[in-house]
C-alpha cells in the first residue's frame, strides 16, 4: 500500500468543525430560574383559576316514580353569596331524564353549619322516564339579580 492508496488522516473537528460552547453557569442558572418560576406561575394560576367559591357533596337521591327524583346535597358557599346548582337524574343507560337547576340563597349564621357557610338542600327534579340515579351536575356562585 502507498501513501496515496491511504486516506488521508481526518479528525472530528476537521470533519464537523469544532464542538459549541455550552451554557455558562450563570446563563444555566438564569434559564434554571425563569423556568421555576413560570412553573410555580403555572400552578398558581391553575389552582386560582379552578376556585369557584362554592363546593357540593352529593349526600343521596329517592327515586319516587317514573316523573320525580329528589337529590340531597350540601353546599358550601360564603353565607351571603347565593350559588346555582345544576341537578340531574338519569336512566340505567345514563341518559338525562330530568334536569333542573336550583338557586341557594344567602344564609344568615346560625343556619346550617360552619357559621351559616355549609347548608343542606333538596331538590325535586320532574322526569320524562324513570331515572336509576340523581347527581349534581356542577355549582356556581350567582352574578347580579
Amino acid at each position: 500500500m502507498t501513501t496515496s492508496d491511504s486516506p488521508a488522516p481526518t479528525s472530528l473537528v476537521n470533519r464537523y468543525g469544532t464542538p459549541k460552547r455550552g451554557l455558562s453557569k450563570k446563563t444555566r442558572n438564569i434559564w434554571l430560574v425563569v423556568a421555576a418560576a413560570l412553573s410555580v406561575g403555572w400552578v398558581l394560576w391553575v389552582v386560582a383559576g379552578s376556585t369557584t367559591g362554592v363546593s357540593n357533596k352529593l349526600l343521596g337521591y329517592n327515586v319516587a316514580d317514573s316523573t320525580m327524583t329528589t337529590v340531597e346535597l350540601t353546599v358550601t358557599k360564603d353565607p351571603d353569596a347565593t350559588a346555582r346548582c345544576a341537578l340531574k337524574a338519569m336512566n340505567g343507560s345514563y341518559a338525562v331524564v330530568g334536569w333542573k337547576v336550583i338557586t341557594i340563597g344567602p344564609n344568615a349564621k346560625d343556619v346550617g353549619s360552619e357559621g351559616g357557610r355549609t347548608t343542606v338542600v333538596r331538590g325535586e327534579v320532574r322526569t320524562d322516564s324513570l331515572a336509576v340515579t340523581g347527581v349534581v351536575e356542577e355549582c356556581w356562585i350567582a352574578q347580579g339579580p
